[in-house]
């Protein structure tokens, strides 16, 4: 069985410390003060009341098993994606933001 995988911050340590199961991702959201416009004006959290639906997979599942085979995830750490904007839930650790979705909830990869 597919081990999963987190990434590792700066401090060595992994980020977070979380192992999802399944098809399960751990998305960090993108912050407010990230968010820009393509002319790099940022927009304030006052006019953006939505949740994000944009952030980078920090960790990744084995796989969902169906039949007793694991399916490969088709994210990777690192990636950019686009999640739907209620299908996660939400977790701190470490007074740090993240996300838990399924591999179904994520929409598309950003590629560059």
């Amino acid at each position: 069985m597919p081990k999963a995988e987190t990434l590792s911050n700066s401090r060595g340590a992994s980020a977070p410390k979380l192992q999802p199961l399944g098809d399960r991702v751990i998305v960090k959201p993108v912050s407010k003060e990230e968010k820009t416009t393509t002319f790099g004006i940022i927009i304030p959290e006052s006019t953006d009341k939505e949740r994000p639906a944009k952030g980078t997979v920090v960790a990744v599942g084995p796989g969902k098993t169906e039949n007793g085979t694991v399916l490969p995830m088709n994210v990777k750490i690192g990636q950019q994606v686009i999640f739907s904007k209620y299908g996660y839930d939400e977790v701190k650790v470490e007074d740090e933001e993240f996300y838990i979705l399924s591999e179904s909830s994520i929409l598309a990869i950003i590629t560059k």
